[in-house]
């Protein structure tokens, strides 16, 4: 006689494997893969959802991006417990099982287990959240920090390359973040000039430059754009441009600086102060017996007034510099040049 063929019902019936004294359906197996696969379309479905109104929100939704994460990987822990107890399994009889995991995890996974814990400190902390322009030592690794992951955070740099920083690395090391709690910062953009300059001059024609960048920030409060004098170089006078620029700006410092360089070289220009090149001065001791000035003379040169004596000539000392009215002005006692943590 010819073999009958199995109803569906009883194929589905077939025992397939035992696990814990727990038979192991067909039936079973293919409705628990249906509801991981479920599973998984919802995650990314709320996962999509969330990230589409985390993008409409101003400053990227912090408080949403926690929903996000924290949905997903509930969603995928539910789905989990309710494949397993539609394949038969009873859970609460996994607990050898989870004690024998739980050592697997102590001994090769701990490495796992500490970074997606360190992930989820990360999302809830406040030092830092998606959005945050952060540096870390050494400067090698800065941008923006694009997501925070189960593993490790992407930050994704100003040339769009993503670099995976170890949550745990964050936690546990310094770093820098240049726009925590959506605020801007002071930068310093180095220039120098020619000894001898009109130093009053050099402050107005800079100061004038950099107002026209379009992301300087108007005067407000303690936040003023400024010219420090800060030292003598070899051959020039060594100024530094402090500025105020917008949040956006920040996040791009490598262009922020090459825009206030440009029009700082274009001010000086305009103005006809001399950018310095490195120079040496040669003074002539003796020639053929004869010294000083008569040693000059011979050589057929002139004696050059003193460079002290120069510079003295319009610099406008009456009127004082911003960095001592910067001082004087302080709500807060200051105790030396390391007290501006903004430097």
């Amino acid at each position: 006689m010819p073999l009958q063929p199995k109803p569906p019902t009883e194929i589905l019936s077939t025992v397939i494997a035992n696990l814990g004294g727990r038979p192991i359906t067909l039936g079973g197996l293919i409705a628990s893969l249906a509801i991981l696969v479920g599973t998984w379309l919802i995650a990314r479905l709320l996962v999509t959802g969330v990230k589409r109104l985390r993008g409409r929100m101003a400053g990227g939704g912090a408080s949403l991006y926690i929903v996000e994460k924290l949905g997903s990987y509930g969603v995928v822990v539910v789905g989990a417990g309710f494949a397993l107890s539609t394949l038969g399994l009873d859970l609460s009889s996994l607990a050898v099982f989870a004690g024998a995991l739980g050592v697997g995890v102590g001994l090769g996974l701990q490495g796992v287990v500490k970074e997606f814990v360190s992930g989820l400190v990360l999302i809830f902390d406040s030092v830092l959240k998606v959005g945050d322009y952060v540096e870390l030592p050494g400067g090698e690794v800065r941008g923006l920090v694009a997501e925070i992951g189960p593993r490790a955070t992407r930050i994704r740099n100003n040339d769009m390359v993503d670099v995976f920083v170890p949550n745990s690395k964050l936690i546990e090391e310094r770093f820098v973040n240049w726009t925590m709690h959506g605020q801007t910062r002071r930068i310093h953009i180095p220039f120098s000039v020619a000894y001898g300059v009109d130093k009053a001059k050099v402050r107005d024609a800079v100061i004038a430059a950099a107002r026209t960048v379009p992301f300087t920030l108007p005067d407000e409060g303690a936040r003023r754009t400024q010219v420090w004098m800060v030292g003598f170089g070899d051959s020039a006078l060594n100024f530094e441009l402090l500025v105020w620029p917008t949040l956006e700006a920040v996040k791009r410092p490598a262009a922020m600086q090459a825009a206030y360089v440009w029009a700082i070289e274009d001010a000086l220009r305009q103005a006809g102060i001399e950018v310095p090149f490195p120079q040496r001065d040669v003074r002539v001791r003796a020639v053929m017996g004869r010294e000083g000035d008569a040693a000059l003379a011979a050589l057929g040169l002139k004696a050059r007034p003193s460079e002290a004596a120069e510079g003295r000539k319009g610099t406008g000392g009456e009127t004082p510099n911003d960095a001592a009215r910067d001082l004087l002005e302080s709500d807060e006692p200051k105790s030396g040049p390391a007290a501006d943590t903004g430097q």
